[in-house]
């Protein structure tokens, strides 16, 4: 068995006949936590899952540049916490028909409404760098989740996606050095320092 199928297997063993299960996919930036919420909806049974990115709470820039902190989008602090605990609630109490924000990166702009979580899906794949912190008010999340997954990665690594990612969005490697420097790696250190112990963690 693959290493995605076991933790879909582990997932759906611990669900049992849960209506709604909440897992939470955390680690730091460029730690692969896109790509596993999007392969485990690929293999857990059809119409039975949706990802929800935390992503899609990210402030607007124009509020970010009011409150000084544009250059450290990205961090705890530039992300609508409390909008999305509420949202969360919203989907553990299964209410019908839950519409969720999508970060565009290609706009840098969050879509409202860009995608909806029905009260029939099972498996909501929650995913995110902060969903672990061990800060408050991120550590109030921790009674919505069901199961939760640390992805872990060393530095190296986690720069040399860093430095792809961004030179697909356009960056020179200056500009993609600099950004990972002052931004990136401030909250790769946050996450990787202080989180929350999960009940899965992965080494990528």
């Amino acid at each position: 068995m693959s290493e995605i199928a076991s933790i879909a297997a582990a997932i759906f063993k611990r669900a049992g006949k849960s209506p709604r299960f909440l897992v939470a996919i955390a680690g730091p930036p460029g730690s692969g936590k896109s790509t596993l919420a999007e392969r485990l909806h690929e293999v857990l049974p059809e119409q039975s899952s949706v990802v929800v990115p935390m992503d899609g709470f990210h402030f607007d820039d124009v509020v970010l540049n009011s409150r000084g902190l544009r250059q450290r989008k990205g961090a705890p602090e530039t992300f609508d916490q409390a909008g999305f605990a509420a949202l969360l609630r919203r989907i553990k109490a299964r209410e019908p028909d839950v519409a969720i924000p999508i970060f565009d990166r290609s706009m840098e702009l969050s879509r409202a409404g860009a995608a909806i979580v029905g009260s029939d899906v099972k498996f909501v794949l929650v995913e995110g760098n902060y969903l672990l912190l061990d800060e408050e008010p991120w550590s109030r999340l921790g009674d919505l989740f069901d199961f939760t997954i640390f992805l872990d990665a060393t530095r190296g690594e986690l720069e040399r996606r860093l430095m792809q990612r961004w030179r697909g969005h356009g960056k020179s490697d200056e500009e993609a050095r600099a950004w990972i420097a002052s931004n990136d790696m401030p909250n790769i250190e946050r996450v990787l320092a202080r989180r929350r112990e999960a009940d899965l963690v992965l080494s990528q």
